[in-house]
C-alpha cells in the first residue's frame, strides 16, 4: 500500500461481519444510499462481494462545501474543518495520519476505477474545502424529512465532481436518525454532484452514533473512550463523516464500489462496522493509540495537532479490514 505500508489488517470473514453488524447496528429496515447501519442484520449472498461495478468515482480535486444547519460553536466547526484539511496528502501530520487513511482509499479503490475512455486515472483524489454556509435559525424547522436534505445540500452550491456536506446540530431531528442511520450520502447524477448528511448525536443517541466515545445502547457495556476533542458529539460526527465521504467518493452514483443491494450497499467503510484498530471485536473498537496527556483514544493525527478516530477500510483484494493502528 505505498505510503500506507504500516496499515495492519484484521481478518474479515462473513461470520465476523455479521456479528459486528448485529451488535453495532439497530435497524432491520432498508436504509437510504450509503446510510451507516446501526444494528441491522444484513446477509448478502455469498457471491455478492464488494466489487467495482464499472461506474464513476470522484477523482482529482474534490471541492467540499459545508452547510451548518443549527447552532455549532466555532470550536465545534474547527473539529470538522481541520479534519477535511487533514485529508490532503500535503498535510504534515505525523503518522499514522488522516492523509494516510485517505491515501488508502486512493490505493484500494480510486486507482482501480476507470475513466470514460476506459483508462485508469493518473493520480488520486484531493479534498479541498470550498466554502461554508450557516443556517443557525433552522429555516426549514428542527425536524427534517430525508427529502429536504438535497434542498439543504443545494445551498452549498456544490461544483461538478464536488460534495455538499450537510451537518445538523444536536437539537435537530432527521427522519431515521438514531433509529436506522447516523448519516447518509446521495447524489445528483445529472449535475455530477454528491451530498453527505451527518447528524450530531450528542443528546439524541450517542450510544449508537458516537460509540466508542459513549457506552452502546445494546451489547457489552465496556467503558466509553475519551474523545480526542473533548466533545463526544463532534468526534462521533467525524467518524461518520469519514465513513460517508469514503462511500461517496468510491460509490457516488450507486454504480461504483459496493457490496450487496445497490439501494442498501456495504461500502468502503461501512463494510467494516465497529472496527477502528487491530484486534477489534463486538464491543471493542480495537487496539488504539492513547494520548498521554488527555487519555483520549485515536488512530490518526491531523493538522493543528488534531487527533481523530477513523473507521477501518475494507480491502476488496484481501477481504480484510485495513486499520491504521
Amino acid at each position: 500500500m505505498a505510503s500506507a505500508r504500516s496499515i495492519r489488517t484484521c481478518h474479515h470473514t462473513s461470520h465476523v461481519a455479521l456479528v459486528l453488524v448485529s451488535v453495532m447496528l439497530l435497524s432491520s429496515a432498508r436504509l437510504a444510499v450509503g446510510a451507516r447501519r446501526l444494528m441491522e442484520l444484513y446477509k448478502p449472498p455469498p457471491s455478492a462481494l464488494l466489487t467495482y461495478h464499472n461506474g464513476a468515482v470522484l477523482q482529482g480535486r474534490i471541492p467540499v462545501s459545508i452547510v451548518w444547519y443549527g447552532r455549532f460553536t466555532p470550536a465545534q466547526k474547527a473539529v470538522v474543518t481541520d479534519f477535511l484539511l487533514s485529508l490532503t496528502t500535503t498535510s504534515q501530520a505525523p503518522t499514522p495520519s488522516v492523509s494516510q487513511w485517505w491515501n488508502t482509499i486512493n490505493q484500494l479503490y480510486l486507482s482501480k476505477a476507470r475513466g470514460k475512455n476506459g483508462a485508469r486515472p493518473a493520480g488520486g483524489a484531493q479534498v479541498a474545502l470550498a466554502g461554508q454556509v450557516a443556517d443557525e435559525g433552522c429555516s426549514l424547522g428542527k425536524r427534517l424529512a430525508l427529502s429536504q436534505l438535497p434542498r439543504l445540500a443545494a445551498r452549498a452550491r456544490p461544483r461538478k465532481g464536488g460534495i455538499a456536506l450537510v451537518l445538523t446540530a444536536q437539537d435537530v431531528a432527521v427522519d431515521g436518525f438514531c433509529m436506522s442511520r447516523c448519516g447518509l450520502h446521495g447524489s445528483d447524477a445529472r449535475a455530477g454532484t454528491a451530498y453527505v448528511w451527518v447528524g450530531n448525536a450528542a443528546t439524541q443517541c450517542p450510544g449508537q452514533c458516537a460509540w466508542p466515545f459513549h457506552q452502546p445502547l445494546y451489547g457489552p457495556q465496556t467503558p466509553a473512550l475519551v474523545p480526542p476533542s473533548g466533545d463526544v458529539g463532534m468526534d462521533g460526527m467525524v467518524m461518520n463523516i469519514a465513513s460517508m465521504v469514503a462511500g461517496t467518493v468510491t460509490n457516488p452514483f450507486r454504480d461504483g464500489f459496493y457490496q450487496g443491494d445497490k439501494d442498501a450497499p456495504l461500502e468502503a467503510a461501512t463494510a467494516c462496522p465497529g472496527v477502528y484498530g487491530s484486534g477489534a471485536y463486538p464491543g471493542f473498537a480495537g487496539n488504539l493509540a492513547v494520548d498521554r496527556t488527555t487519555g483520549a483514544s485515536y488512530n490518526a493525527n491531523g493538522v493543528n495537532g488534531r487527533k481523530y478516530l477513523l473507521p477501518a477500510l475494507y480491502d476488496p483484494a484481501t477481504s480484510t479490514c485495513s486499520t491504521l493502528v
